[in-house]
């Protein structure tokens, strides 16, 4: 029964991953790494209350304006294309460059109405004096390598510095930036060592769950599954807090909007871990279900790190494959375990010897041990 259980609860999750994979994106095309960084340097000149940076591993812009005057962001013509004013942010509906900076790839073509020539048609898109754009001239766009990496992937290089114009007013402003090749790390050395991992981990649950050494295993494994379950929730705040979002408030709303499995499934391990602290009769199979969570929807979800130079994240991209490869390996190690010791159960059961009612009273009369 419990292993029918267990199946039907794996091909849910299965089929739960298929349909929720896309909302995992905290941006619309938002990439899960790349090995570009784009790295903002300046504003000349310098403006109190007026900030730029890098988003979403390097794929957009994210420009802040609390100078209380309107500025303005020049599209690849030269013409106005986005507003960030005071009440708000706007974007240019006759500039071409509104549509090429729809999507990442570029790829969709202006309308025959937009012309750079034309006055400007303002629509407004936030309540909020931020903006956040792709922009092709901060990020590499061809689908070959430059010529230097391909000549070279293996160090880093510095592709361009590249600027963008924003005006205050009449007055013009340059942000400028770099953008470099970072090699790449190996993909097959990171997932090498999360099967390993796994393996030496699941073999664990051969020992006896009822024994000492089983339950070491259970309190160590339902430690791992805490940490792991915090790290699967830190790993979706890094990626709104990547993904610009600002505040308490600001990285709730997102989360909730893409992030959801990721942070279920990390407060879900958590509950899980405490269940099998308090020793429930049903606590490897929590386990093992919320294992199978954790690598699907924290672990695998994320691996994609394992290949990239930049992750999506606020930190550091070494850090982020480290803890994506923990998540995996405590959730594929702790399913292992807890469908190894409930295999184990049923035969544990069957070859252990009957005790009826009346043996104990039998023992008592005749002195003897049953």
């Amino acid at each position: 029964m419990i292993r029918r259980l267990l199946t039907a609860c794996a091909a849910g999750l299965l089929g739960a991953l298929a349909v929720g994979t896309p909302a995992l994106a905290h941006g619309a095309d938002a990439p899960d790494g790349t090995d570009f960084r784009t790295t903002v340097t300046t504003l000349a000149p310098g403006l109190p209350g007026l900030t730029v940076r890098s988003i979403e591993a390097g794929a957009r812009l994210e420009l802040t304006n609390r100078t209380g005057r309107t500025i303005e962001v020049l599209g690849y013509s030269g013409e106005p294309y986005l507003e960030i004013r005071p009440d708000g942010a706007y974007e240019n509906r006759n500039s071409p460059t509104t549509y090429v900076n729809q999507t990442l790839d570029a790829d969709t073509a202006p309308p025959a109405s937009a012309d750079p020539t034309l006055p400007p048609a303002w629509q407004r898109i936030g309540t909020d004096p931020v903006a956040r754009w792709h922009d092709r001239r901060t990020h590499w766009v061809e689908e070959s390598r430059p010529a230097q990496v391909s000549a070279d992937p293996g160090h880093t290089h510095r592709i361009r510095d590249w600027t963008v114009p924003l005006r205050d007013g009449v007055t013009p402003i340059e942000l400028r930036g770099t953008l470099d090749w970072v090699p790449p790390p190996n993909p097959g050395t990171w997932w090498l060592a999360c099967a390993v991992g796994a393996l030496l981990l699941g073999a664990l649950g051969q020992l006896p769950a009822a024994g000492r050494a089983g339950r070491t295993v259970t309190t160590a494994l339902a430690v791992g599954f805490a940490l792991a379950g915090a790290g699967a929730v830190a790993l979706a705040v890094g990626r709104e807090l990547d993904a610009g979002a600002a505040g308490v408030g600001g990285v709730l709303e997102g989360l909730l909007a893409g992030q959801i499995w990721p942070v279920l499934t990390g407060l879900g391990a958590i509950a899980a871990a405490a269940y099998a602290l308090a020793g429930r009769p049903a606590a490897d199979f929590a386990l093992a279900l919320a294992g199978a969570c954790l690598a699907l929807f924290a672990g695998v979800a994320n691996a994609a790190v394992f290949g990239r130079s930049v992750a999506p994240v606020s930190w550091p991209a070494g850090s982020t494959r480290l803890l994506v490869a923990a998540v995996i390996v405590i959730g594929v190690g702790g399913t292992l375990v807890g469908v190894l010791r409930l295999r184990a159960t049923p035969r544990d059961r069957a070859g252990a010897p009957a005790e009826t009612d009346d043996q104990p009273r039998l023992a008592a009369a005749t002195g003897s041990n049953p």
